[in-house]
Parts: structure tokens; C-alpha cells; sequence
């Protein structure tokens, strides 16, 4: 199945969590922290202003991006878990 976003929505993979420590501590699962990074897999094509304008989205597909922890709607694609989210929830984009 193909998703692709419109306007000024994202899908985006979620990366798994760390699971050891930089100090070398395994973390168990039940302690694990929500993802809060991903990879970028699609683009709407922009934000609609009230003028009728459309503004580019700032992120582009194969960036990596921080979002908040409980941003977007959850999908599955293909038995993965997956967001859509607005662009507005997206943080930053990690180089």
C-alpha cells in the first residue's frame, strides 16, 4: 500500500529507541521512551494560506526529524507502524 500525504502533512518512520545507555546500561522494554525521531518517507505539497497560496514544506523526503512525543496519527503500512503529522509538529530536522 502507497500513502502519499497532502498539504502540509508528513509520513514518517518512526526510529527505534536506544537500548543501551552511552555508558553501556541495557534499558528493558517497559522503560523504553516513546521515539520521538524519524525518517521521512513522503510530503504533502505545502501549507495552504488563507489567500489560497501554497508554502513548501521545509522538510523533504529521506530527512531524519525530532517531533513531539505524542505528535500525529498512528497508521500501519505493510504490518509497520508508522505517523502522519503536520509539519508544525516537527521540531527540527537532524543532520
Amino acid at each position: 500500500m502507497k500513502i502519499n500525504p497532502i498539504r502540509d502533512r508528513i509520513l514518517i518512520k518512526p526510529l527505534d529507541a536506544e537500548t543501551v545507555t552511552n555508558s553501556g546500561i541495557v534499558i528493558p522494554d517497559a522503560a523504553k521512551e516513546k521515539p520521538v525521531t524519524g525518517k521521512v518517507l513522503g510530503v504533502g505539497t505545502g501549507k495552504l494560506t488563507e489567500e489560497g497560496q501554497i508554502v513548501p514544506l521545509v522538510v523533504k523526503e529521506g530527512d531524519t526529524v525530532m517531533y513531539s512525543q505524542y505528535a500525529g496519527q498512528k497508521v500501519k503500512i505493510d504490518n509497520e507502524e508508522h505517523l502522519i503529522l503536520k509539519e508544525d509538529e516537527v521540531m527540527a530536522i537532524v543532520e
